[in-house]
């Protein structure tokens, strides 16, 4: 069931809110100020009420108070317009300090105001539209909200810019193909492509599974073909959709001797949400255990129907390993590309999208740009989401530097102010100065929207907070060597929380870890993640002073199980309750200033004073309390063993008789893993 503020309710019956406050108070329910919520059924009940009162005075009334009111309306309408225009039109989101200069109040009082609406801030807190609404009915305020107004050529979402270009459709030539290889982990990716551009990339990475998204030029017969090689472990989920969306073709790698994968599915579905064509490589065709039939069977499960069973979906047998077929599976490649008309103009500024970033310790910022349409070339002035530059150089996938980079060419860009995010919108403007303008609005937009998330606390989401329970955090700052890597970690980290303990990464930063991450840490009580990248000298002496965790990982497996394990420490521990011993009470002694003792043989077990005791009565708990009094004879003793009789006395309890059974327990801390 919904809530709503009461406020908003009031609003809406054109109450007062305070009036509204001291209703539904006087119908019982908790309500304090205008920031408290309301049920849906209670919200129903009170507009109810407000409408049968408003039916009675209509009836009351006739056709010539009628007459008047609208008469009456219509004055009020034109005053409203009047007043209207000379308010003060307010942009949401901002700050209370330069709100308050509008609206011709200081600070402080506004400060104060909102106090007492249950809102904590200070001057530079950012006030959304829903805050904005409820201090000017309020206060009264000569204020009204305006929407934000719109730019004609560009947004400040990151996508595409305007450009003051015209372009001639007789200038689109056909393109070199851009290939996604997808697929499990181990099915046989990168091993394809090993073989199609006779170099070795396995070898060169961690745990022999691809961690970084490359792409690389080939050539089949005298026409190029673009690959983007996507890792196939499940933690580069948004990695390889991204990959999805760069590509013309998708070649779906599936091993003949395990059949289709959790990973596969998921392959399968980013291509179908980019509609792309799929073109299946059943690879590993010379294991003994090969079953590519089987393969295919499962593939029509999946909606793809191979061509010789009278689908659509073309499957070739291949071998990787040994490169059988991969000539049969690049024609198929270029007829697919031949009927889907890939075209682009190499004549008009160049667009395309950041594969990879990276901080280069000796070039600066170094990004992976696929260029989709256009050509980039040296000097140009570029955009990538918030971030902009010049392109100082770019580099090939060979390492030689160009001067120019045409359509479906990926290649290295050094100029870049920052270092983008992986998967921006790349494109050329006409000036540098306005891809300066265009990158300070988006960060000016993204400072805002971080702060609005960052500093919106109200009193009433505090006691919330509070009511629900504690949810115990694990802070986390991850830096790495790419973008690319850090996107993946976090949604793989994030999907570890649970209803009981979160995973809050607070940082995430490209580059070595330095003290400023580890002074973020210190205050924050982080530990700090480094995939491919480690603390400098300094940093890590600091972090050795400040006690800052540090974990430095290479394989992505590794850095998942850690965090795990690290999360289940912060899980409070489960009590179970261990039966120690059982005794039978074959006697009662009557101790003056102490009660009644209990002769016991022990039958199983041991007692120790430390024990609780329950007393049973025909398999009937009685009683349940600690042990006041444990003796041998007439000496105190700590513990008694089985077979041996006693003396025991339980805490503030008498009613004891012989017959009955004591057992005693004890409480035992089990370590919860998630």
């Amino acid at each position: 069931m919904g809530k709503i503020r009461v406020y908003s309710l009031a609003k809406e019956l054109n109450m007062e809110s305070k009036e509204l406050v001291d209703i539904l108070q006087e119908l019982d329910v908790e309500v304090t100020s205008h920031m408290s919520t309301v049920e849906d059924d209670t919200a129903d009940l009170v507009r109810g009420m407000y409408s049968e009162s408003e039916t009675d005075d209509e009836e009351e009334t006739g056709s010539e108070k009628e007459k008047a009111d609208e008469k009456v309306d219509e004055i009020d309408k034109e005053i409203e317009e009047d007043k209207e225009d000379d308010r003060v039109a307010i942009i949401p989101p901002i700050k209370v300090k330069d709100f308050a200069e509008e609206v011709g109040m200081q600070a402080n009082t506004l400060l104060k105001d909102l106090m007492g609406l249950g809102i904590m801030g200070n001057i530079n807190y950012s006030l959304d539209e829903e805050t904005l609404e409820l201090l000017i009915d309020e206060l009264d305020l000569p204020a009204k909200i305006a929407a934000p107004e719109e730019e004609e050529d560009f947004t400040c979402d990151g996508s595409k810019v305007k450009v003051d270009f015209e372009e001639d459709p007789a200038d689109y030539r056909l393109r070199s193909p851009i290939v996604t290889v997808m697929g499990h982990v181990d099915h046989g990716k990168t091993t394809l492509l090993d073989m199609i551009r006779k170099t070795r990339v396995t070898e060169s990475e961690a745990g022999g599974i691809t961690q970084h998204i490359g792409a690389y030029q080939a050539i089949s017969g005298d026409q190029k073909i673009t690959f983007i090689d996507t890792p196939g472990h499940e933690a580069f989920t948004a990695m390889r959709a991204r990959g999805a969306q760069l590509t013309d073709i998708a070649i779906l790698v599936v091993a003949a001797d395990d059949g289709i994968m959790p990973q596969t599915v998921e392959a399968i579905n980013h291509a179908k949400a980019a509609d792309i064509p799929l073109i299946v490589a059943v690879n590993k065709i010379d294991k003994p255990n090969a079953q590519p039939d089987r393969v295919k069977q499962e593939l029509t499960e999946h909606g793809l129907v191979p061509e010789e069973w009278g689908g659509k979906t073309i499957c070739v047998e291949i071998s990787a390993l040994k490169g059988e077929n991969i000539d049969e599976l690049m024609e198929m490649v270029l007829l697919v590309a031949e009927m889907e008309d890939i075209k682009a103009n190499p004549n008009r500024p160049a667009e395309g999208v950041i594969i990879e970033a990276e901080l280069d310790k000796g070039r600066g910022a170094v990004a992976t740009v696929l260029v989709k349409n256009g050509s980039l070339k040296v000097g140009d002035p570029i955009l990538a989401g918030s971030v902009c530059g010049r392109v100082k150089a770019l580099v090939d996938e060979h390492g030689n530097r160009i001067d120019v980079a045409g359509p479906a060419m990926p290649v290295e860009v050094l100029g870049f102010n920052d270092v983008p995010k992986a998967g921006d919108f790349v494109q050329v403007l006409e000036d540098e100065k306005r891809a300066r303008e265009i990158s300070e609005e988006r960060q000016e937009k993204e400072h805002q929207a971080r702060i609005q998330t960052e500093s919106k606390v109200t009193l009433e989401d505090f006691y919330d907070q509070i009511q629900e329970g504690e949810l115990q955090e694990l802070n986390l700052i991850i830096k790495a060597d790419v973008q690319g890597s850090i996107e993946a970690l976090r949604e793989s980290l994030l999907r570890l929380s649970t209803d009981e303990v979160g995973v809050n990464v607070i940082h995430t930063g490209v580059g070595a870890i330095n003290e400023t991450d580890v002074n973020l840490a210190s205050a924050s009580n982080a530990i700090i993640i480094g995939f491919n990248v480690r603390p400098g000298v300094k940093a890590q002496k600091f972090a050795e002073k400040e006690n800052v965790d540090i974990r430095m990982y290479r394989v992505i497996y590794k850095a998942l199980e850690d965090i795990k394990n690290a999360m289940s420490g912060l899980l409070d521990p489960e009590i179970k309750e261990v039966v120690k011993g059982h005794a039978e009470v074959r006697a009662t002694f009557s101790v003056p200033d102490v009660g009644i003792i209990a002769g016991v043989y022990v039958t199983d077990g041991e007692v120790n004073r430390n024990y609780q005791a329950r007393l049973l009565r025909d398999s009937v708990v009685i009683h349940e309390g600690e042990i006041s009094s444990l003796k041998r004879f007439e000496n105190d003793v700590r513990e008694v063993k089985e077979g041996y009789e006693c003396g025991v006395g339980i805490a503030n309890y008498n009613d004891i008789k012989e017959g009955d059974i004591i057992e005693f327990y004890d409480y035992k801390e089990i370590e919860r893993t998630l």
